[in-house]
C-alpha cells in the first residue's frame, strides 16, 4: 500500500486524541479525514508529517518507515496559518519553494501562472499583510503546492474561504488527482468530502468509526431517504405506515423510511391531506450516515466548541 497507518495512537496526558487508528490511503486518490471539531483529524495529520510521534503503531510510506525523505515529496497546508507578512505575495512563494530546494529554470513564469490562477496576480507585489484572510488562504494553498509534491496534505483547507474561492480550490484540485497526485484533506464540513474525496474515513472522539471508497459506502447505506416538499402541515407524516423517522428543514422534509414501504401508497396518503411539489427518493448524505454509523444526536454535531487542535 502506498501510505498506511496501522494502529496508531496518541495521547495528551489522560486524553486519547486517536485510538487504534489504522488506514490505507491509495495513491492517486482523494482521501477525506471526517469528523467534528476535536475528533482527532489534526492529530493524525501531525502524525504522518512527523510533526508528533504516535505512542504506539506505526506509519509506512511504500513499505518503508517515514524518512527525512518524505517531506521533500510533500505539500503540507496545517491548520494554524502562517506567512512572512512583510515579503510580498511573489516573495513568499519563490521563498517557499526555496525551502523545499525547488528553483527550476522557469520559477518566474510558474509564480505568475499560479497567482493568476487563484486571482492573486493584481497583488503580486504587495506584503501579505495587505491581503485579506481570503487572499493569504489561497496564498498559502500555492506555497503548498509550487514545489509540484507528489503527496498534498490539507488540514481544513476550506476554512475561511467564501463559496466561490472554494469552487477555485476544489477545482484545482481536481485537476491535481488528474496529473496523479495524491491528495489527503481533513474537514469537519461533510458536503466539502462528498463532492471531492474518492475515500474518506470517518472520526469521532479519536475513533475511526467508517473508512472506505466513498461509493461503496453509500451504496452500503442504501435508497431509503425521501426528500418532500410540500404547502401545509406535514407534522402527521411521522406517523405514516412505513416512515422510520422524519426530520424537518426550512424548505423540506426528509423522511427515512422503513424497508420495503411502498413508496407509491407513502406519497398518496400524503397526497391526501396535502398538496406536493417534490417527492425524491435521495441517497443518504455523509452526514446522515455519520450521524447513524457514530450514533450521535444530530444537535450535538457541532455542539463542541473546543478548538480542534486533536
Amino acid at each position: 500500500m502506498y501510505l498506511r497507518l496501522e494502529n496508531i495512537q496518541k495521547r495528551f496526558d489522560e486524553k486519547i486524541a486517536v485510538d487504534k487508528l489504522s488506514l490505507d490511503i491509495p495513491q492517486g486518490e482523494i482521501f477525506g479525514i471526517i469528523g467534528p471539531n476535536g475528533a482527532g483529524k489534526t492529530t493524525t495529520i501531525r502524525m504522518i508529517m512527523n510533526i508528533t510521534m504516535p505512542d504506539e503503531g506505526s506509519i509506512t510510506f511504500k513499505g518503508q518507515p517515514l524518512g527525512s525523505g518524505f517531506k521533500d515529496i510533500v505539500g503540507y497546508l496545517p491548520e494554524e496559518r502562517g506567512l512572512y507578512k512583510k515579503l510580498t505575495c511573489r516573495e513568499v512563494v519563490k521563498y517557499m519553494a526555496a525551502l523545499k530546494e525547488f528553483n527550476p529554470s522557469d520559477m518566474d513564469k510558474r509564480i505568475k501562472d499560479w497567482l493568476e490562477k487563484i486571482e492573486l496576480i493584481e497583488y503580486a507585489d504587495k506584503k501579505v499583510e495587505e491581503l485579506s484572510k481570503g487572499m493569504q488562504q489561497k496564498l498559502q494553498f500555492v506555497t503548498t503546492i509550487i514545489h509540484e509534491p507528489e503527496i498534498i496534505i490539507l488540514d481544513e483547507i476550506f476554512s475561511g474561504l467564501d463559496p466561490l474561492n472554494i469552487e477555485m480550490i476544489k477545482n484545482i484540485l481536481l485537476d491535481l488527482k488528474r496529473q496523479g497526485k495524491t491528495i489527503l484533506f481533513s474537514t469537519h464540513v461533510m458536503e466539502q468530502a462528498e463532492k471531492l474525496c474518492d475515500y474518506i474515513c470517518m472520526f469521532n472522539r479519536g475513533k475511526k468509526v467508517l473508512d472506505g471508497r466513498l461509493t461503496e459506502i453509500k451504496a452500503k447505506h442504501g435508497q431509503n431517504r425521501i426528500q418532500l416538499d410540500i404547502d401545509g402541515d406535514g407534522k402527521f407524516i411521522s406517523s405514516l405506515p412505513g416512515v422510520n423517522s422524519m426530520r424537518e428543514f426550512n424548505n423540506y422534509i426528509e423522511l427515512e423510511i422503513k424497508s420495503g414501504t411502498a413508496t407509491n401508497q407513502l406519497l398518496k396518503s400524503i397526497l391526501e391531506k396535502v398538496q406536493v411539489r417534490k417527492f425524491d427518493m435521495v441517497e443518504p448524505s455523509l452526514y446522515d450516515i455519520f450521524i447513524e454509523t457514530a450514533k450521535i444526536n444530530p444537535d450535538d454535531y457541532y455542539a463542541d466548541k473546543e478548538a480542534d487542535h486533536v
